[in-house]
């Protein structure tokens, strides 16, 4: 899977930032349609869970607008709006512990199954593909996403992942040896408990 390539440049992005900012209402639309993509995958795969995307991603956003006129553009504004994404998802997770959950059903991986399209070109690779990224752990699942599904430069995934650009470079490697490995190998069980079982 070849990365989305952003439309807009950091330094045109940024620039709708601060003039959404200063007040501008159509800077604050191009804004929020630039990045709305970047932003719902980002959540998706750092929340682990699909369905809770355009929560979070709304979330965001209004976390984000409401944040604006403090934005100064000391950095790019996809990092700054990547980062309250982070924050987001934390806190959503947060919340998420604290409350217990409920189903009506025993078999919930079937039912959620049911719930997703079938027969879409391409829908059993891309559930393979987010099975297998959902397998890796959760520091190198971040920075694999980061870089190579939403095109971020590794100091900008570095900077949002409060670590050293090596770091983020190494746990890419690490992941995408795990995935070739997993892609490559028929019998490694899939899904992150039939591996925990095997």
């Amino acid at each position: 899977m070849t990365p989305a390539l952003p439309t807009a440049t950091d330094d045109t992005v940024t620039a709708w930032a601060l003039a959404a900012a200063a007040g501008d209402s159509e800077a604050v639309d191009r804004f929020v349609r630039e990045l709305q993509r970047d932003v719902r995958r980002y959540v998706a795969y750092l929340a682990d869970d699909v369905q809770a995307a355009d929560d979070l991603t709304q979330d965001t956003f209004l976390r984000a607008l409401t944040a604006l006129p403090r934005f100064e553009g000391r950095s790019s504004a996809r990092v700054w709006l990547l980062s309250i994404a982070r924050r987001a998802v934390v806190d959503s997770l947060r919340r998420a512990a604290c409350r217990p959950r409920t189903a009506c059903t025993d078999d919930w991986q079937a039912a959620a199954e049911r719930a997703q399209p079938t027969g879409l070109p391409g829908f059993d690779e891309g559930i393979a593909l987010w099975e297998l990224v959902d397998s890796l752990p959760g520091e190198r699942r971040e920075a694999f996403v980061l870089t190579q599904l939403l095109g971020l430069p590794y100091a900008e995934a570095a900077e949002m992942s409060r670590c050293p650009v090596g770091t983020v470079r190494s746990r890419v490697s690490r992941a995408r040896t795990a995935l070739a490995e997993w892609a490559a190998d028929e019998s490694v069980p899939r899904h992150p408990a039939e591996r925990a079982a095997a």
